[in-house]
């Protein structure tokens, strides 16, 4: 469905992505996770035909961006991270007015409208002003002229922002209802809505794709960290140079009150883990729990980020 080979894009001398490929196939929901400057936003302009590869190419349901650039936009609706609506405009007539500019045929408009209204909740309000509107149903009617003209393709730049908890709900289950019908691809740099959106993960940093695959998939690469909790001295924790033995790959303590201490260890193997157990009570530490703690997607973003940047 989509697939991009080795596209890099330059603006002047800075360099916003470097060779980045990947493919998504009919009907999925694909979220690119990265920090603000990752290169998102450059990535999803690109595969809209915004923007021109400095290098590489992108093809959606077939079409050559470069080589067929109209083609590919009928294929696409686009939400950016702002919704370009026109507030003078009641929501039946923008959502209108977008299917047509969008190319879809005049004996089509009303039937297609009347079914957007509905897929993405704004029926109910089809008749009031734009501007009359909460920043909840905008971002919805947003995403009602995105889909407006059936595009193989829905590109969705930061859905949720702004929107309060309710809000987030419900636009969760908006957007997966979206996959019935199309192939979605989500920009966020929040990682809760990417974990329950979407159902692969393009992780970008620094311009380039530093890991994909679902989210089982990339926690399965990263080692789960271990939780102590000891009776003991945060200041005799640091002279026991734990950080240093063989296995331990990162660690973290802090001081919980009630002469208690508290160790989050990432580690390589369980034998490290039992060296590390046997090790705080030779030192004396009374060893209270052992705990392991699930690998979410937010420890797996840090371990890829920060593995990148070394």
């Amino acid at each position: 469905m989509i697939e991009a080979v080795e596209v890099s894009k330059y603006y002047g001398a800075r360099r916003a992505l470097a060779d980045v490929s990947f493919s998504i196939q009919q009907g999925e929901v694909v979220g690119f996770l990265g920090l603000n400057g990752a290169g998102k936003t450059t990535v999803l302009k690109v595969l809209c035909g915004l923007l021109v590869p400095s290098a590489g190419r992108v093809t959606v349901d077939g079409v050559d961006g470069i080589e067929a650039p109209r083609e590919l936009r009928k294929r696409i609706g686009f939400l950016p991270d702002r919704p370009p609506l026109f507030p003078e405009m009641t929501v039946h007539q923008m959502v209108a007015y977008a299917a047509r500019l969008c190319g879809l045929p005049a004996e089509r408009v009303d039937r297609r409208v009347a079914e957007v209204l509905e897929l993405c909740g704004v029926a109910d309000v089809a008749d009031d002003l734009i501007e009359w509107l909460s920043h909840g149903y905008r971002q919805r009617v947003g995403i009602a002229i995105a889909v407006a003209h059936e595009p193989k393709l829905v590109v969705l730049d930061e859905p949720i922002s702004g929107l309060d908890p309710a809000q987030i709900v419900a636009m969760r289950g908006l957007i997966r209802g979206l996959k019935e019908k199309h192939t979605v691809l989500i920009s966020s740099h929040i990682l809760s809505e990417i974990s329950h959106t979407c159902d692969r993960i393009l992780v970008l940093h620094q311009g380039r794709i530093v890991a994909q695959g679902t989210e089982a998939t990339l926690a399965s690469g990263v080692s789960p960290l271990v939780e102590i909790v000891a009776r003991g001295q945060l200041a005799d924790v640091a002279k026991a140079d734990l950080a240093h033995q063989e296995g331990v790959a990162e660690l973290e303590a802090a001081d919980v009150g009630e002469g208690l201490v508290r160790l989050r260890a990432r580690l390589a193997s369980d034998a490290a883990r039992e060296l590390l157990v046997a090790t705080l009570v030779q030192r004396g530490f009374g060893v209270r729990t052992v705990a392991d703690t699930e690998v979410g997607l937010e420890s797996v973003f840090l371990k890829l980020t920060k593995g990148a940047e070394a």
